[in-house]
């Protein structure tokens, strides 16, 4: 899943970019609203964490023109004002969720994944396939009950190929949901991460690579 961190306090930004990237999200920032709409106009999020206290464009204007865009992103509004018509105004703008600062970062984390399930049909957190078992919450995965040692980035693929069904993902598609926009289009990256999956997952093979396709678990 891919999210854009819009925060002007750049410790702030970077730190809740950091949490999430272990949550095995693709993890972007903004510092102002301006530069959040030039992303969102160019990558597909599933949920925009927001400021609503921006310089310039403000974040309540950003809001406003995602949800006007008719784009399906979800957007969590952070501030600082925890006054009930504060929350009220941002909700009526169109935020889907709104958090208050000072803020827990487990409760920002479990915010942001209760969205994301929100972005599409809904996909329970734990799915079951081919031996496999993927717990979002936890951030556990299993073959037939053997706990396996992934990375952010595995977890996140394997996530990506389990929720597909047992359709073909393409390599684009899981560069877009797995990896922020710093990574190289033309890397190699996502055949690596997945030959390390599939040492991982052991044997019977259970990864299939569709020749100019993608992957898929079926």
């Amino acid at each position: 899943m891919r999210i854009l961190v819009v925060e002007d306090e750049p410790v702030l930004a970077d730190t809740m970019a950091e949490w999430l990237r272990r949550e095995s999200f693709a993890v972007d920032i903004s510092y102002d609203g301006e530069g959040a709409l030039e992303r969102i106009a160019v990558y597909s999020y599933d949920v925009v964490v927001l400021d609503r206290d921006l310089p310039g464009i403000s974040g309540d204007e950003v809001c406003r023109r995602i949800v006007g865009s008719g784009v399906i992103t979800r957007v969590l509004m952070v501030t600082a004002a925890s006054a009930v018509r504060s929350r009220i105004e941002g909700l009526a703008i169109g935020a889907d969720d709104y958090l208050v600062k000072p803020f827990a970062f487990l409760e920002l984390s479990a915010r942001v994944h209760a969205l994301c399930r929100r972005t599409s049909a809904p996909v329970a957190p734990t799915i079951e396939r081919a031996g496999i078992r993927w717990d979002a919450g936890r951030r556990e995965a299993y073959r037939d009950g053997v706990p396996l040692s992934l990375t952010n980035k595995e977890f996140a693929v394997l996530g990506e190929l389990l929720r597909a069904g047992g359709t073909v993902v393409s390599a684009e598609s899981l560069l877009d949901k797995v990896w922020d926009e710093h990574i190289d289009p033309f890397t190699n990256t996502v055949r690596v991460t997945v030959m390390k999956l599939r040492r991982k997952l052991g044997e019977p093979a259970v990864v299939e690579t569709v020749p100019g396709v993608g992957y898929r678990i079926p």
